[in-house]
């Protein structure tokens, strides 16, 4: 390990490697060639503060500590759309992308390759804040130093010369951390792509060999691999998988054990703190607090903590509240700042979401005050377990609902209950793996395609959905004038959008096959959509049914991959 600060010394041999490119290596030197490549062009623009909206790892990195070196304040925005970046414009000066890092290679005035970079050097990350409003994390580059020197000192044998795949982008504290800085100051290889789709994914470890690679991931991205063919079997196996941004559900944990002989390993912590503490799921489902992190309980449940991550010595309060085991680990038990009143009751979002979790039949299940109506309510979506998605499949979304309602009337109010529901394949976690409030509430409203999604849940065979088709679509207007029906080109597309969720493949589309419309579907009606794929064939049948009725079905067709 080398400290961050000190990262352009040259201290460390010039072959290391540091970036995996497909077969291709970028070591050391060719890093260092790049950083002050790239430091000599920016030592002469009058800026100080850069917004850093670079996707390539690699050229980040390179961009990164070029910064550093000459005395300028990097600015990470957690994203680079265009309206969100205006809302930020007092915050840097100047936007540097991919395209900037493509400085010529030809002798450039260099800057002095024996200066240290300022160990505190500033260094600004964003995050939503819990009002949605972009929030600044200001951070030193020391934090940073005394946090991946925790992370070696807790995983560094266990990870040891492997290299370091991700699906988690680099704008994110986890990311940055774990794909960026604790590579470079550990000398081991990151790699230069980010692997969302699981098969490719399992491509780069492939690519790797036996035993030579850690997987950085979220739960969102981890809750897709074990429906992938031959996911037990896979070969080579990942060292270790990381996962932070969210809890993982158990059932998920209990696959990566059954396959690999170990869960992921579980960071807690935030863009603020730095992580926190720790969790194998196999082991315990309570969190272990990091190496040299102390924690304690306030009288309010709160959370309080005393990190060298933090940049100061003093405790630290969160808003998340704890309860100890006897072990002296921790588990949390919600949030402090999600208290809503209904009907004169309060009652704590967390809590309703920690009792739903205790459910057999529920994976996850996020809560969320749906505001705008004539009385204010609150919304339950639940990813299901295997034993619920058999009960809903029994018994149906009313009556399974009826099931989590009187689950929860055994410890709350009844009026404080959740009044809608939503079952989802799993819950709409972010690219960084967090849990947007916006985002729960949009699952009770109709999506861009104009269809509401009640429900969706798997069989052993097929996609289960139950839709409402909201009486105000645009698509009912002059079809008919007196006796308004859904089109069925309206149907077909739905079908087609909601298989491409879950088939990749049907994005490329090569026709409809077998259509047939056999009833007609009113403003408002509940319709039961069922897809099952074939993918030998690379077809997936579609068949919408509107109570006992059959109404359209079909057949899509899509081109296999070559």
């Amino acid at each position: 390990m080398i400290a961050l600060h000190e990262v352009l010394l040259g201290k460390r041999d010039a072959r290391t490697p540091v970036c995996r490119d497909g077969a291709d290596v970028l070591d050391f030197a060719t890093f260092l060639a790049r950083v002050r490549t790239i430091a000599a062009h920016l030592s002469k623009r009058p800026a100080q503060r850069y917004a850093l909206c670079i996707d390539d790892p690699f050229n980040f990195a390179c961009v990164l500590f070029a910064l550093f070196a000459c005395g300028k304040e990097p600015v990470i925005p957690a994203h680079a759309a265009p309206g969100y970046l205006a809302d930020l414009s007092n915050a840097y000066d100047a936007v540097l992308t991919d395209s900037d890092t493509r400085a010529p290679d030809s002798q450039p005035e260099r800057v002095n390759p024996s200066a240290s970079i300022d160990p505190h050097a500033p260094l600004t990350l964003y995050t939503s804040g819990s009002s949605g409003v972009p929030k600044p994390i200001r951070k030193t580059l020391a934090q940073f130093n005394a946090e991946v020197h925790t992370l070696e000192a807790q995983w560094g044998t266990l990870v040891g010369d492997a290299s370091v795949l991700g699906s988690v982008p680099h704008h994110h504290i986890y990311g940055l951390l774990f794909r960026v800085f604790w590579p470079l100051a550990a000398g081991r290889a990151f790699d230069r792509a980010l692997s969302i789709d699981p098969q490719h994914l399992q491509e780069r470890i492939a690519q790797c060999g036996p035993g030579s690679a850690v997987v950085v991931s979220t739960p969102a991205q981890l809750s897709r691999w074990p429906e992938l063919d031959g996911f037990a079997s896979l070969s080579p196996a990942p060292r270790v998988f990381f996962s932070s941004g969210g809890p993982l559900a158990a059932d998920t944990a209990s696959k990566y054990a059954a396959a690999f002989g170990a869960a992921p390993i579980e960071i807690y912590g935030s863009t603020e703190t730095g992580g926190i503490a720790w969790r194998r799921q196999d082991q315990t489902d309570a969190w272990q607090a990091l190496n040299g992190i102390e924690v304690h309980r306030d009288d309010d449940g709160a959370l309080n903590l005393r990190s060298p991550h933090l940049g100061h010595d003093d405790w630290h309060r969160t808003d998340d509240t704890i309860a100890f085991d006897p072990d002296g680990r921790f588990r949390l038990q919600g949030r402090l700042d999600r208290v809503i009143k209904l009907d004169g009751k309060r009652v704590s979002l967390p809590e309703l979401e920690a009792r739903l979790g205790l459910h057999p039949y529920v994976a996850q299940a996020a809560v969320v005050s749906l505001e705008g109506m004539s009385r204010e309510r609150v919304g339950a979506v639940v990813a299901l377990t295997e034993a619920g998605s058999e009960a809903f499949l029994e018994r149906g979304r009313v009556a399974l609902a009826k099931i989590l309602r009187r689950h929860l009337a055994a410890y709350f109010d009844i009026v404080v209950l959740p009044r809608s529901w939503r079952f989802r394949f799993a819950l709409p976690f972010d690219a960084r793996g967090k849990l947007p409030a916006a985002a729960v509430a949009g699952a009770f409203n109709a999506r861009a395609d104009g269809v509401e999604v009640l429900s969706e849940v798997r069989s052993e065979t097929a996609l289960h959905y139950e839709l409402r088709v909201p009486p105000t679509l645009v698509h009912f207007a002059g079809h008919f004038p007196g006796l308004p029906i859904l089109p069925g080109v309206v149907q077909i597309d739905w079908a087609i959008r909601l298989a491409a969720e879950q088939v990749p493949g049907v994005c490329a589309l090569a026709s409809i096959d077998q259509l047939k419309f056999k009833a007609p579907v009113p403003p408002g009606a509940l319709l039961d959509l069922t897809l099952t794929h074939d993918a030998s064939r690379h077809r997936v049948q579609f068949a919408y049914r509107l109570g006992r009725r059959d109404c359209t079905s079909g057949v899509i067709v899509y081109r296999g991959t070559a």
